[in-house]
């Protein structure tokens, strides 16, 4: 039987014995919401324990919306014009209404991205700036969390009357779902901040996880910054992998977030009755699988239904490259996944973006991965700590030749969108 998975901008597909298939991951059927943007306006008016939108922003002179960068698959265009109605209606111009977008540490937005995610009307009407983690004279400090982070957040958004956080929740490899708190931290974090948060010390606890926000440092030390930080208002959107709204949550930051957690659990949890020998899975496809960076979180996504010494095989289209420069260094430093870890964990090493390499260590504790991507050479990835393989039958007919004919395969086509887990868990 043909399987196909996400994969940039379409997929790829593969032949697969149907006995040896256990399952099918995939986010749950669930009704789209008809009118989405008249669901946002409905929760802009009755949000979840804080005022209407509307009444917040009454007499108040500016506003800033934060908005994720062009790696997250936000309806954007959905979300954001009632927002940009109820704040004019309130009385603030459209000049002193700034879009500032989340980009935590990844690379600023062009044109063309900034046109797709939000449209001309938006583009051509609003001051739409990014973020720059990296120059910390853009940013106010606030002191430390309680954890020892020091908290660094952008000027712009500090400054506004009027803080709006907008966003996806989903699952996330490490902060247990996306949304939220994390518009704020990583999203309009400095570096010293995001560096400091995303330390061995957060990411090695147990509840550093997919699909875990209970006891997850890496959740509550985020929480903090973004109460330290502020926020009015936030706006996230579930999806399905049709990047069709399911629902809308909206109000004060921690009440309709964790209402949106457990929205989202519903929807994207999926479970086998048992660890599998191999898990064929994708990075989401585009927007999420542009650079390796980001198509690690499918192969973090697949780790707890893998058997001990099982081989996740992920497909991600890699087709903008490694991501960052900081990260590009690190395979030239380490040859092996122990020398790295060893190192960060001795606190001998560092540099901006070495976590998403932490989690990849995570995966390869469990068992082997194998890569089939035509958007980088074969020996890149190898340098990655990762097989690579010519094609999505070849790495599956390798792994039948190594587990043999009664191999147990679970097929996860939208890769991280969602929360894999073996069913007594």
């Amino acid at each position: 039987m043909k399987y196909s998975l996400a994969y940039g901008r379409g997929t790829l597909s593969v032949d697969l014995p149907e006995k040896n298939v256990v399952k099918v991951l995939g986010i749950q059927p669930a009704v789209v919401l008809p009118e989405p943007m008249e669901e946002v306006r409905r929760k802009l008016n009755h949000p979840n324990t804080s005022e209407p939108l509307a009444k917040i922003a009454a007499g108040k002179k500016s506003a800033c919306i934060v908005v994720c960068d062009i790696t997250r698959p936000v309806p954007n265009k959905i979300i954001l014009p009632p927002i940009l109605e109820t704040l004019e209606e309130a009385g603030i111009a459209d000049s002193e209404i700034l879009l500032l977008v989340a980009t935590g540490l990844h690379r600023a937005s062009t044109p063309e991205e900034k046109l797709e995610m939000f449209g001309e009307t938006i583009v051509n009407r609003y001051r739409v700036e990014d973020h720059n983690a990296r120059n910390q004279n853009e940013h106010d400090y606030l002191g430390n969390s309680t954890h020892g982070v020091p908290i660094w957040i952008d000027r712009r958004y500090l400054a506004a009357e009027v803080k709006i956080l907008t966003g996806l929740i989903e699952p996330h490899f490490m902060a247990g779902f996306s949304g939220g708190r994390k518009s704020i931290c990583p999203g309009i974090a400095a570096t010293e901040t995001i560096g400091t948060w995303h330390s061995p010390q957060f990411l090695e606890h147990k509840n550093a996880r997919f699909g875990c926000i209970e006891n997850n440092p890496v959740h509550n030390e985020q929480l903090e910054i973004a109460q330290k930080s502020g926020c009015d208002f936030i706006v996230n959107v579930v999806i399905n992998h049709h990047r069709q709204i399911l629902a809308v949550v909206a109000g004060a930051m921690d009440n309709a977030h964790l209402e949106g957690v457990n929205i989202a659990r519903k929807c994207v949890a999926d479970t086998v009755n048992k660890p599998v020998d191999v898990v064929i899975t994708s990075a989401a496809g585009y927007p999420l699988d542009k650079t390796w960076y980001q198509a690690i979180k499918g192969i973090v996504g697949a780790v707890e239904i893998l058997k001990q010494n099982g081989t996740i095989i992920l497909v991600a289209a890699c087709d903008e490259g490694l991501g960052s420069q900081a990260f590009e260094e690190i395979a030239t430093r380490f040859p092996t996944i122990e020398t790295f870890m060893a190192a960060i964990l001795a606190d001998q090493f560092y540099v901006a973006d070495q976590w998403q390499i932490e989690e990849l260590a995570k995966a390869l504790r469990k068992g082997k991965v194998k890569i089939v991507s035509n958007g980088l050479p074969p020996e890149v990835f190898q340098k990655y700590y990762v097989t690579p393989s010519p094609s999505l039958e070849q790495a599956v007919a390798d792994a039948f030749a190594e587990y043999g004919t009664e191999m147990t395969i679970a097929v996860m086509p939208d890769g991280p969108y969602v929360l894999a887990l073996v069913n007594s868990e």
